[in-house]
């Protein structure tokens, strides 16, 4: 745990809040780490910004708020649905979906493809002719 003992509060609830939160926010600088677990400069002053908000009274929900607002929401580990962002969730469903019509009026329309026609007596005859001849031709 990057978390350093000067940085912990004497408050075991408050304490545990602050690593719950911490565990949400994302290091600007590791990127796929969580501040509670950066040893990155920048995570050890968010660490610090959640525990005074904390501190100062504020709800897990308004702590969130004011590191988003102040980082943007690149800082959340998981994002936040909202429209924002509704094309980013939605485009993996739509990818499927897409892609799910695009295989079935594929294979609807071999389904339905004319059938073979089949040889007149004229024209098999000709063939058998054809192959007489060939093989009189080789033999």
């Amino acid at each position: 745990m990057a978390v350093n003992p000067d940085e912990m509060l004497d408050d075991p609830v408050l304490e545990q809040r602050a690593r719950d939160i911490s565990a949400k926010l994302r290091c600007l600088v590791c990127q796929n780490q969580s501040i509670d677990d950066s040893d990155a400069e920048l995570a050890r002053d968010l660490r610090v910004i959640v525990r005074e908000r904390l501190v100062e009274g504020d709800t897990d929900e308004e702590v969130m708020d004011f590191v988003v607002a102040r980082y943007g929401e690149f800082v959340l580990l998981r994002p936040r649905m909202s429209a924002r962002n509704l094309l980013l969730w939605g485009t993996p469903l739509l990818g499927l979906l897409l892609g799910g019509a695009a295989v079935a009026f594929l294979y609807r329309g071999r389904s339905r493809a004319a059938p073979v026609a089949h040889l007149t007596p004229e024209e098999q005859e000709r063939i058998n002719k054809l192959l007489a001849d060939g093989d009189d031709a080789a033999g």
